[in-house]
């Protein structure tokens, strides 16, 4: 019998092991070159929208706003998981204390919950502008706003300081290899020599009445827009205002559907989904939709085309 079982151990005094990709270690250096270069389009681009709409007084706008407020997210969960990553890949610096492992492990779920929470204020933007137009500037004030960003941030902390907790109760015994590229809740719950039942449940019930509420009222609002676009008489009325929302719909598509795969696939699908395959769509998950958010965003609005064309057209008349 392994004596490591009974020899608990203070997960404050041990150093941890990120292990990367399990199974494609040899592969580390090429995949660090698409993760690079995505973190890098999404930092630019991300810092170029916030600044655009920041200086830009007719993007001062409750839809751009909020995107202010996504761009921001974007960039913080991009930067909390990425450097790591590639400290990985390029230089073996796979050493981290508990400590910094449970701080990016907060930081992660934190801004993934409140990046949940701004996808649904967003979602009630459309639904404001489209199904009550006349009302909207009225309803979507700048203090409304406001609040509804502080809000978005107090349920994101309160939902997952719990996390610290859970993790710091479990007893450890020794095993300090994370089968990762950085540090989340299971991960680190599934080292110690404890029984994790109450780390399953909240995640999952977590999972299924924050960010999984986030998805029914998405969907109860995109049904309302649905019922009143279709009383519009003309079609092309119909397409320009469901064009509005085409850009939402990649945003949450891109957000929600490797975020719930990675999940699911932690907890129920481990003897059927590869590792390698999981920690890759993980590793992926926090840099592709942060990358494509902002040209989505600049491909599909208009207002913002026009933006980035006069700022470049200034910049070249100065020069």
């Amino acid at each position: 019998m392994d004596s490591s079982l009974y020899n608990h151990t203070s997960p404050q005094d041990v150093w941890y092991v990120l292990s990367g990709i399990p199974g494609l270690e040899d592969l580390h250096t090429w995949i660090s070159i698409p993760i690079c270069s995505m973190y890098t389009v999404a930092v630019v681009g991300n810092l170029f929208l916030l600044f655009l709409i920041i200086t830009e007084r007719s993007l001062h706008e409750p839809m751009y706003l909020f995107l202010s407020m996504l761009a921001l997210a974007d960039i913080l969960l991009s930067t909390a998981t990425a450097p790591k990553m590639l400290a990985i890949f390029w230089f073996h610096s796979t050493d981290i204390s508990f400590g910094s492992c449970v701080a990016q492990m907060f930081f992660i779920h934190f801004i993934f919950v409140a990046e949940s929470a701004i996808l649904l204020a967003m979602a009630f933007d459309r639904y404001v502008a489209i199904c009550y137009p006349l009302r909207y500037t009225t309803v979507l004030t700048s203090s409304v706003i406001g609040k509804i960003g502080i809000a978005a941030m107090v349920r994101s902390f309160f939902i997952c300081c719990p996390f610290i907790f859970l993790v710091y109760r479990l007893l450890y015994c020794g095993k300090n290899i994370i089968p990762h590229s950085y540090c989340e809740h299971m991960g680190i719950a599934r080292l110690a020599c404890d029984n994790i039942n109450v780390n399953i449940i909240y995640g999952l019930t977590v999972a299924l009445l924050s960010t999984g509420m986030d998805i029914v009222f998405i969907i109860m609002s995109y049904i309302m827009i649905l019922c009143t676009v279709f009383q519009i008489p003309s079609w092309a009325a119909r397409f320009k205002a469901l064009n509005t929302c085409g850009s939402h719909i990649c945003v949450i598509l891109m957000f929600y559907t490797p975020a719930f795969f990675s999940f699911f696939a932690h907890r129920f699908g481990g003897k059927t989904i590869p590792h390698h395959i999981h920690i890759l769509v993980a590793n992926l998950y926090v840099v592709v939709p942060p990358m494509l958010n902002p040209i989505i965003y600049g491909v599909k609005t208009k207002q913002i085309q026009e933006r980035v064309v006069l700022l470049f057209s200034s910049m070249s008349t100065c020069c």
